[in-house]
């Protein structure tokens, strides 16, 4: 995920334009549990997401673009942890400054005709000089643990619900903000292809808390209103067009009590607040696609962001664990209705 400044005219448009979207996004009020609801094995979820922080950190490290031997590791990994759950994989192979690198795209596909069809994406690549834990290993860990738990227990999911999980290859300077972004070269080809996405959910930086009053903070002017001051719940952050899919995707998180959840929809596919677009679901939103991004807040809340401390020692594996568990949720309630 990126830093940016924005200057003086976007602050002065985001104060007259935000506050009515942020009371859009409040929450319609707590969901009951489903009699047949997933029973969950957390300790299980956070073994998992410990193994796969450990080998994206600490066995292959740095995933930049100054040694991409190691972002090619990393994609083999992926892959075939994907592989493993059963899930049908495949490459999707561009070319950069004379390398090769590919989306990773593993498709659950229960049947021939679905009626809804979900992506979930985060990429897998670090800022040079770090092994990036939070930025970005800890939303790849989230992903592929979802995409085992969901699989595992496919009777529970709908059986008309289509879910593509993609490891986006590069995100990270310098390729941010152009058309070798992985997640830009995945929706242009889908809008290309006239593929259906119902709803895009990004993982961006989905493993850092805190707890010191004072500790969250916020891109002008959402400080002013009234938004948590600790640093421990799930953002997610929707434009207009996904609102419909925010609200039904906060809404089952709801579920879940053990991970709060804030969500914000903004205008003008987050142009009036630019920090809201610094990831892979903005991709999205150019597309055309109903897009949302679940994100821990990166640099609003992580003092490790972009530095050498990323590591995966500062992470809460638990509200890790119950962000899968809160994903999952989501997956066995979907319904064309969130469109």
């Amino acid at each position: 995920m990126q830093r940016w400044r924005w200057p003086t005219i976007i602050r002065i448009g985001a104060l007259w334009c935000i506050p009515f979207f942020v009371s859009v996004g409040a929450a319609e009020g707590t969901l009951s549990v489903h009699k047949d609801a997933i029973i969950f094995d957390k300790q299980t979820i956070i073994n998992k997401l410990q193994i796969h922080l450990t080998t994206l950190t600490r066995t292959i490290g740095e995933r930049s673009l100054r040694v991409p031997d190691n972002i090619e590791t990393s994609a083999t990994y992926i892959q075939t942890e994907f592989e493993s759950y059963g899930l049908e994989v495949r490459r999707q192979t561009y070319t950069y400054s004379n390398n090769s690198f590919s989306n990773i795209v593993a498709r659950m596909r229960p049947t021939d005709n679905p009626s809804v069809h979900y992506v979930m994406g985060a990429h897998y690549d670090s800022v040079a000089g770090t092994v990036g834990a939070d930025d970005n290993a800890s939303a790849i860990a989230v992903m592929l643990e979802t995409a085992r738990v969901v699989q595992k227990h496919a009777a529970d999911i709908p059986r008309d619900l289509e879910i593509t999980f993609v490891a986006f290859a590069l995100e990270e300077p310098p390729v941010y903000g152009t058309e070798y972004m992985g997640s830009r070269v995945f929706a242009t080809r889908a809008r290309q292809a006239g593929e259906t996405i119902d709803g895009m959910i990004c993982l961006e930086m989905v493993g850092f808390t805190c707890h010191e009053p004072g500790c969250q903070r916020y891109p002008f002017p959402l400080q002013f209103f009234g938004y948590p001051k600790q640093g421990d719940f799930i953002g997610i952050v929707g434009n207009l067009n996904s609102l419909t899919f925010s609200r039904g995707l906060r809404n089952r998180f709801l579920q879940n009590p053990n991970l709060p959840v804030v969500s914000l929809t903004v205008p003008f596919n987050g142009l009036v607040l630019p920090a809201v677009r610094l990831s892979d679901h903005a991709s999205f939103w150019d597309e055309g696609y109903r897009a949302v991004m679940v994100t821990d807040s990166a640099f609003f809340r992580n003092p490790h962001y972009h530095r050498h401390s990323d590591t995966m020692e500062t992470l809460d594996i638990g509200f890790m664990a119950e962000l899968v568990i809160s994903l999952t949720t989501y997956f066995s309630f979907a319904s064309p209705n969130d469109r």
